[in-house]
């Protein structure tokens, strides 16, 4: 030990677990309980310094300044490429070091990223923040992501990965308070698969709950941390709350009555640091180790989780150990990193549509370009992304492939004179150093002229010409005050929606509140009241920006459609989207610009997948892209000029209508149809879609053996060939299905793809290999996972809908058997329910959880072997009111077997036993059990 080392922990030389444990115990309680928030207090005495976990990273290093910025998460995993997110990832990392450097108090080294919950609905609000509706996929590019952020030494990390959101967090909808149901067949392959890889492949040392609760537990109490995560997976970093959600067990959720228990339950539950206001967290922490809720073991085990990671960081070792402690802030926006940014913008891109090849265009042919849409001119950041250094827009990056030709441009939007019919007067603004703005103009020229962009479902931005700024609220007056539309709440957005006359219009603020003329000052204020009580407003429009943009399409020889949406509008963080489609103003553009110039080319800038139908029908060239950063325009006009031969793949379905799909909180994707795995109806774009401008031809399949075991391994073999004249990527992806089985599985499941760069003409040879285990489902009449017997289909194709080969093996696996049900058998390990609306899984404090039925709820256990007869039903049961469960065979209105009269048992957690007789169920059957009124089963079992 080196004369310099004070104490046991600072030797480098010791193993970190003795490190670690020597630390914690030199911390008094005090110390102790400063260390159990996102801020953890500096130790003078031991040498510790301040720390702060969290600073995101979904897509480069977030709200510290300038840095580096990539595709959104939902752009990243377009690109279908794992060696792309690694290399981003140790992006982000070398960056996050290099603000580490600049101010290690406040810029910490835990990094909130990547995203991993699962899309299965594509109106969730944050869909960019993720990597879509297969856990595969998913899992395969949030695995590398993870290894380029944490690097590759064997005991340094660069930086910490967080997975978010910890479970089943898919809606901004009451995201606080709202419990998803999730029965055990979804849970164990859907939902966990994504988190188990980064964790298990790519060593993830932390992990995020959600806000929400999963079958009525909080996920901030989720008994799967501990059981799963930790114990199941291994992961020997620490957990973390999402903001607010500790406390918010007691606001929102209404789970404890007192900050106490919830605080001391959580850290029980596996919750290492708590993002919460500290001062509240602290001192309900001290309340609960004075009542016993707690103990100091309790956060003993939870400091050594979080300070395991600060001894991983580096933090008390030398830098000379340390191969990430050189990186400083030249590494921030350097000229690899500019270069990274612009080849995974490239990737992102998706080429939906190409009709007689009208793309790539031909710079050389072409004299003039319209460029038209409110997305045309301008790039946005979104809400978890860094301030961007420059900014390529669409236009300027077509501007930039014709020198010397004509590009024109106009972004659609009206320009507007505002007049209210309350005092006839013109809004304009005062020379307030605030720019508020008063409705007391005595003429129309006095009048301020507003820029008004029409985002859809009412929602509009205005921008007054004078100043060149946002209108926005501070929830009092109106004011021309934003230099952008970025903060938690968007108050830049206002919701235009007609008035009782033609040309009038009534406006709220982006909380829907009533924008009126103050009588007495004869500002614009904000009041508390109904949308219906908001003043209204003449419109002179003084220029028509639809009409505009249609004359500036009309003599182009080509017109570029730029539309999407904003990242903070209509869908964000808290917002869920209303529909699928685009804005109708959006829709109106492309269609009139399309009647005037048949060669129209649409880009969709956007955050989620769309409904499209008539632009897919009817404009010959699409393409789509995510909010990327700084080389958005410049990797558009790649593509669109054939710099770049788009190669990227969609991460989700493109549904037709918010009418294929499921209630929005219903989170069974196997019996609700959802995702390519399940949906069996028409759709517009399928999974893994998008096009080239090369073509591929796939032959010559092979596996290497038709018979496995079931742990076994497959190796598939199979040739693609460029037959085109241009270079090019394919992404080749094989899908797997099983052909029989005892229950309902996907029609199928990608468990493969690469990325592949052929010159024209060349022939690769492809090798991918499948272990058996892969095949497995969750058998629910064992609570594990099984390889069943029988026979399997391998596909491979360039999208799910586009299977070009195809073969089939055998597995020797495990045939299920029968069903016991003399064996206690829990309630929520059914095959079959009665549907979203009929039974939901909720929470059983005795342990576990219990299926919850409303009035005429049913749930099926199919194959149960009831030999010569059953005599008798023991039931654990729970209701507010009196019922009957019944006992039906075969169907849900089949033979009647039995009833079970459960009466009140005082509450939905007062559970009591109840039984009832038998008669006349024997032989293999399906069994049912109907709920006549709402009651909890938790579980049941037959006897003879």
């Amino acid at each position: 030990m080196s004369t310099t080392n004070k104490y046991p922990f600072q030797n480098p030389d010791l193993p970190v677990e003795t490190r670690i444990n020597d630390l914690v115990s030199r911390m008094t309680l005090d110390e102790k309980i400063n260390q159990m928030c996102q801020y953890q207090d500096e130790i003078p005495h031991l040498g510790v310094k301040p720390y702060k976990h969290g600073t995101e990273a979904a897509h480069g290093i977030a709200w510290l300044g300038e840095a580096t910025t990539y595709p959104q998460p939902i752009g990243l995993a377009c690109t279908w490429d794992e060696e792309l997110l690694k290399r981003v990832g140790a992006a982000i990392g070398d960056e996050a070091r290099a603000f580490y450097k600049r101010n290690p108090a406040v810029n910490g080294l835990t990094l909130w990223a990547p995203t991993v919950d699962m899309e299965r609905d594509p109106r969730w609000g944050r869909t960019e923040e993720a990597y879509g509706e297969d856990p595969y996929l998913t899992g395969r590019l949030a695995t590398e992501l993870v290894k380029g952020l944490q690097g590759d030494h064997p005991f340094y990390l660069k930086a910490v990965a967080s997975l978010k959101h910890f479970l089943g967090n898919n809606n901004e909808i009451d995201r606080g308070e709202c419990s998803v149901s999730i029965d055990p067949r979804n849970m164990y392959e859907y939902y966990l698969p994504a988190f188990e890889m980064p964790f298990k492949e790519g060593g993830a040392q932390s992990m995020m709950t959600a806000y929400n609760s999963v079958n009525g537990v909080p996920a901030n109490l989720n008994p799967d941390v501990v059981r799963i995560v930790k114990q199941q997976w291994g992961m020997n970093g620490f957990i973390v709350s999402d903001a607010g959600d500790v406390l918010g067990t007691v606001n929102d959720h209404k789970y404890h009555e007192t900050y106490k228990e919830s605080v001391a339950l959580t850290i029980k539950s596996g919750i290492d640091s708590i993002t919460d206001d500290a001062d509240i967290s602290k001192q309900a922490i001290r309340d609960a180790l004075a009542e016993g809720l707690l103990t100091e073991n309790d956060l003993d085990i939870a400091l050594r989780n979080t300070f395991r990671v600060r001894f991983r960081l580096g933090e008390f070792d030398p830098d000379d150990r340390n191969p990430y402690a050189a990186i400083d802030e030249s590494i921030i926006l350097s000229p690899e990193h500019k270069a990274l940014s612009l080849e995974a913008t490239q990737k992102n891109i998706v080429l939906l549509k190409n009709e007689n090849n009208l793309l790539p265009l031909s710079a050389d042919k072409l004299n003039k370009v319209a460029v038209v849409g409110s997305l045309g001119g301008i790039v946005y950041r979104d809400w978890y992304s860094g301030t961007l250094p420059y900014a390529v827009t669409p236009l300027a990056g077509i501007q930039s492939k014709l020198p010397g030709k004509e590009v024109v441009f106009h972004n659609a939007c009206d320009r507007i004179k505002l007049k209210s019919a309350a005092n006839g007067k013109y809004v304009r603004l005062t020379d307030s150093e605030t720019n508020p703005l008063a409705a007391d103009a005595a003429a129309p020229g006095q009048a301020s002229v507003f820029e008004a962009t029409d985002w859809g479902w009412a929602s509009h931005t205005l921008i007054a010409e004078e100043n060149g700024k946002y209108l926005t609220t501070d929830d009092e007056k109106v004011t021309a005050s934003s230099t952008q539309i970025w903060e938690w709440f968007t108050k830049e957005v206002f919701h235009v929606r007609p008035g009782s006359q033609v040309g009038q219009v009534q406006l709220t603020t982006w909380n829907d509140r009533p924008v009126k003329v103050d009588s007495s000052a004869g500002i614009l204020s904000v009041q508390d009241g109904s949308r219906e009580e908001a003043d209204t407003f003449h419109v002179d429009k003084v220029t028509d920006g639809l009409k505009e943009a249609v004359e500036a399409a009309r003599s182009a020889e080509v017109a570029v459609v730029v539309v999407g949406n904003h990242p903070l509008i209509n869908g964000k963080e808290t917002i869920d989207r209303p529909d699928i489609t685009l804005a109708e103003s959006q829709e109106r553009l492309i269609r009139e610009v399309h009647a005037v110039n048949p060669n129209t080319v649409v880009v969709i800038v956007g955050s989620y997948p769309y409904a499209i139908n008539w632009v897919d029908a009817n404009i010959p060239a699409v393409m789509y892209t995510s909010h990327a950063g700084s080389e958005l325009g410049t990797a558009i006009a790649d593509v669109l000029f054939g710099d770049y031969n788009p190669a990227g793949r969609l991460n989700m379905t493109w549904y037709q209508s918010v009418e294929q799909l499921p209630d929005f909180m219903d989170y069974d994707i196997i019996k609700g149809k959802r995702t390519y795995q399940y949906f069996d109806g028409d759709v517009l774009y399928p999974f893994g879609y998008g096009l080239s401008y090369s073509t591929f031809r796939y032959g010559s399949l092979k596996l290497d053996n038709s018979r496995i075991s079931a742990e076994g391994q497959v190796t598939v073999q199979f040739q693609v060939t460029n037959d085109s004249s241009t270079a090019g990527e394919e992404v080749v992806q094989l899908y797997v299905k099983a052909n029989n089985s005892r229950v309902k599985r996907p029609l199928k499941q990608l468990k493969g793809f690469d990325r592949l760069y052929l010159q024209p003409g060349e022939t690769r040879e492809v090798t991918m290999k499948l272990n058996a285990s892969e095949l497995a489902f969750w058998d629910v009449t064992r609570e594990r996972y099984c390889v069943e017997t029988g026979t399997y289909s391998i596909m491979i194709g360039a999208s799910s809908a586009d299977v070009r080969l195809q073969a089939e093996f055998e597995v020797d696996g495990e045939v299920i058997p029968p069903r016991d049900l003399r064996q206690v058998t829990r309630a929520v390990n059914y095959d079959d329910y009665a549907g979203f609306a009929g039974v939901i899984i909720d929470e059983c404090r005795e342990g576990g959880s219990s299926a919850s039925f409303s009035a005429g709820g049913w749930i099926a256990f199919h194959d149960a072997e009831l030999g010569e007869g059953i005599t008798s039903l023991e039931l654990r049961a729970a209701s507010s009111t009196d019922t009957i469960v019944e006992i039906r065979i075969g169907r849900p209105d089949g033979k009647l077997a039995g009833t079970c009269t459960v009466p009140a048992t005082g509450g939905a957690e007062q559970w009591q036993s109840f039984t009832c007789a038998i008669e006349g169920a024997a032989g293999r059957q399906s069994v049912y059990l109907i709920a006549q009124a709402p009651v909890k089963l938790s579980w049941f079992r037959f006897t003879v």
